[in-house]
């Protein structure tokens, strides 16, 4: 190992998104101070490039590494995301959809109203609670206003992107190779593993040998250095999380251009993604095999998008869970090859540079000793838990019973003690807030995350039992955070501008 326990050579298995992004970060980081980073792929194989939605960590990679918006994002067809709009997941009045926005610094003026109101109409007082005139974002998505603040604004708003996964590899790959990044087309068929069970190099189907001192596992659901070569185990989640296929098919743009939000519309099996791109729509049906067959789930994701019925689309499967390990030996997992949650949340990019970033900060903190992978894995596990129960929860608490899948899903019993937790202070009245900084939990979902999924379903006694608030609740002035939402909005330019103004800067 070298100074300070880095790896004197990293080789990479895998390109796509996750594999490319690993190796910007690895050679920014550490290739300045000696170490070697390689990536092996094969053209062969091709990209699964479902995942183009991203939370605000992709911003916080490419400002890492020092690109800016105006270099990737026109070569990538991306698009400015605000937040996620979920329609149809509930049938409860008034609550047939909801915005879930990424947060602004205008939002500190109004959650503490917005956590107050939840909490009396869930003790059954009739105030308003729907999340959507509460912040900054989803006004922002609503009127098609792109999420970037001159530098000078008052309010500053924090957003994800919607992009082409397979062009934001390739970019990713002529960034890295540029920077000095090794980069190897090869087949590989196996890896040679050492006496003390470490690997040592990974043989090429034409007999080329690669050897490294550490190896990154970006092979895709393969998996093929961490589990089928070091054995470490998958630990499913399909227990609760029952989505296993999807079919996808792209649409054109409308005429009025790109939106710039997800939209997550509920369907008899599952749900439907909607992703504006510059060049086009990508649209998705994440569903279950167990309640609905791929020709099924095909016509009905045509008929929600207007297709013809003999419509080409594409068809994908999934592996829900997660590596029991992360790191193992020496070998990184990441991407499909570290784990999956279904991609309701856009979670599988911020995973992907999450990991790596800790592992990097663990590597030059503690070294590459036992203690540094053991206290690593367990933070790793412990964020994969914390996504996954923020996901588990939009179907435990939904509020559409039309077919088994929906009823299965409202019923399920397979909860973690933390969503019990969160699930119980909600319905008992308590204070949300209160148990999310309690479990420490907020760094995976803030609380207001979790007010607005739980109150945007409509979570609340039925209309006709509320009362009156009442002398002892403090009357919100929905119209004075009407006015103010306005106001903030008013340094927003539209969306479409924005997105021209990136291809002029180009």
């Amino acid at each position: 190992m070298s100074d300070g326990g880095r790896p004197p050579s990293i080789l990479i298995l895998g390109g796509g998104t996750a594999g490319w992004m690993a190796a910007n970060l690895f050679q920014h980081r550490w290739g300045t101070l000696g170490t070697r980073v390689a990536l092996v792929e094969s053209s062969e194989i091709g990209i699964i490039g479902v995942g183009e939605g991203s939370t605000p960590q992709l911003k916080a990679f490419f400002d890492t590494i020092g690109i800016s918006e105006q270099e990737w994002m026109p070569r990538c067809n991306a698009t400015y995301k605000a937040g996620i709009r979920f329609i149809d997941w509930s049938d409860r009045p008034g609550f047939d959809r909801y915005f879930h926005p990424f947060l602004t610094t205008a939002d500190a003026h109004t959650a503490n109203k917005f956590f107050y109101n939840t909490r009396a109409r869930r003790t059954g007082r009739d105030v308003w609670a729907h999340p959507d005139r509460f912040f900054l974002n989803t006004a922002l998505a609503r009127k098609r206003l792109a999420p970037l603040a001159p530098a000078d604004a008052a309010f500053q708003a924090s957003y994800g992107y919607h992009f082409d996964a397979v062009l934001l590899g390739r970019y990713l790959k002529e960034v890295a190779t540029g920077r000095g990044v090794e980069h190897v087309d090869a087949k590989i068929a196996s890896v040679e593993l050492g006496e003390n069970g470490d690997a040592i190099a990974l043989e090429a189907e034409d007999g080329r040998r690669f050897e490294a001192e550490f190896f990154v596992d970006a092979s895709g659901f393969r998996a093929l250095i961490i589990e089928q070569s070091l054995g470490e185990p998958r630990r499913s989640f399909a227990d609760n999380l029952f989505n296993d296929r999807a079919v996808v098919a792209p649409t054109p743009l409308p005429d009025e251009g790109p939106g710039c939000c997800t939209l997550a519309t509920a369907k008899s099996a599952g749900w439907i993604w909607h992703i504006p791109l510059t060049s086009r729509i990508g649209n998705g049906y994440v569903y279950s095999s167990r309640y609905i067959d791929p020709d099924e789930a095909a016509a009905e994701l045509r008929a929600h998008l207007g297709l013809a019925n003999d419509a080409e689309v594409r068809h994908l499967e999934m592996r829900v869970g997660r590596l029991e390990r992360s790191w193992v030996s020496n070998c990184l997992a990441i991407g499909l090859a570290q784990g999956f949650l279904e991609p309701l949340e856009a979670t599988a990019l911020h995973i992907v540079l999450t990991t790596v970033d800790e592992f990097i900060a663990e590597v030059d903190s503690q070294g590459m000793e036992e203690a540094a992978r053991s206290r690593f894995n367990d933070a790793t596990a412990r964020r994969y838990e914390g996504i996954r129960d923020y996901i588990v929860c939009h179907y435990r608490t939904q509020l559409r019973r039309d077919t088994d899948y929906w009823r299965d899903a409202a019923a399920m019993t397979e909860l973690s003690d933390s969503l019990k937790g969160i699930i119980s202070a909600w319905f008992s009245g308590g204070e949300l807030d209160r148990e999310v900084a309690e479990q420490d939990i907020g760094g995976y979902y803030s609380a207001v995350s979790w007010h607005c999924m739980l109150a945007g379903y409509g979570n609340f006694p039925d209309a006709s039992k509320l009362r009156p608030p009442g002398p002892d609740i403090v009357p919100v002035d929905m119209d004075e955070i009407d006015r103010f939402i306005a106001e903030c909005a008013k340094t927003f330019r539209p969306h479409s501008e924005a997105l021209g103004m990136l291809e002029d800067a180009a």
